[in-house]
């Protein structure tokens, strides 16, 4: 018989690995998993990196969860972290790949390891965009987005809106030309950037993800996937997030057109803070309620959690209630 207290906290794992894609392009990631050998873990997670945010950064959530009974796998995007061979001037993909070629292969590592369970993600930031273009969307089971955006420049915060077009959709793509990358990190704006991610960021400009021929080339087939995403979905916002306040989130939301999902908010006042922003999800000690929510989603064994620093997106509630019952929305 297992022993699966809720309560109950395990020592964690962590193996580092390698694994490719199918246009040969070379991931590392990490493994964290609980450390009992005699029965498979609760949850199966793979963690999905916002855009300029390495891996590292998730490791701490990862290890929560792993503690938790999921086996996690964290991995760095193609040209980011540890995931960066050679120079990054030399790679020509984009978001694109991203979505295709790397998500795909994570999720191909994390099923093959663990062949007969529920694939979970978790997905922040722009990542909530890519997690819908990969070819494996029909597979997920459980979503949840940390911060989803899709990175169109009306939808940043307006009190910081003019200062982050100025930055990533003036600066960025002019550096990025001049330099062949975009080059964060000596900015302290992130990890350094493929040139093509750099520009397909900066190039956010339209609330349409197509916008000219060349995107109808790279992004169509990519995009009619997000229909096959089915999930049961939790989307955590942050109020103060610059980059993805809630209103953002309605516009990646919109996208999947079959997604089930609830919709969460919250603000720093919540938690006694004066900021929290768009790496809230991600330090301690508030990120841990973040954590604890996506458990609970994504853990059957995990324990309620307390919902007061929350509440529900009454917008989102609405069109989700007009997705069920379209009559009575046109009626």
């Amino acid at each position: 018989m297992n022993d699966r207290s809720n309560n109950f906290s395990y020592s964690v794992k962590r193996t580092p690995i390698h694994f490719s894609t199918i246009d040969d392009a070379r991931l590392n990631g990490t493994w964290f998993l609980p450390d009992h050998p005699t029965f498979p873990p609760s949850a199966l997670i793979v963690v999905l990196c916002g855009a300029g945010i390495p891996a590292k950064f998730y490791h701490r959530m990862a290890n929560f969860l792993a503690e938790h009974d999921a086996a996690v796998l964290t991995f760095d995007y193609r040209g980011i972290g540890e995931s960066r061979e050679n120079s990054i001037r030399t790679i020509q993909s984009g978001m694109e790949s991203w979505a295709e070629f790397d998500v795909g292969a994570a999720l191909r590592e994390a099923m093959a390891k663990f062949p007969n369970m529920s694939l979970n993600v978790i997905a922040h930031s722009v990542s909530a965009l890519l997690v819908g273009g990969t070819p494996l969307a029909s597979r997920l089971s459980r979503l949840v987005f940390f911060g989803p955006h899709t990175g169109y420049w009306r939808d940043y915060g307006r009190r910081w809106r003019p200062l982050l077009y100025l930055t990533w959709h003036i600066f960025m793509p002019a550096l990025t030309r001049l330099f062949g990358y975009f080059p964060g990190r000596v900015l302290k704006l992130g990890e350094n950037l493929p040139r093509r991610v750099a520009l397909d960021w900066a190039g956010r400009r339209q609330a349409a993800l197509i916008s000219t021929p060349e995107d109808e080339q790279r992004f169509r087939t990519l995009l009619s996937s997000f229909c096959n995403v089915r999930a049961e979905t939790l989307a955590l916002s942050i109020s103060d997030d610059a980059f993805a306040p809630p209103e953002a989130a309605h516009r990646l939301l919109a996208m999947y057109s079959n997604l089930r999902v609830i919709h969460r908010v919250t603000s720093p006042a919540a938690f006694g803070r004066r900021r929290l922003g768009h790496l809230g999800f991600l330090r301690r000690p508030v990120g841990e309620f973040f954590w604890n929510q996506a458990a609970e989603w994504l853990i059957p064994t995990f324990p309620k959690t307390n919902m007061s620093h929350f509440w529900p997106c009454h917008f989102c509630e609405k069109f989700q209630s007009a997705k069920a019952n379209p009559s009575s929305a046109t009626g």
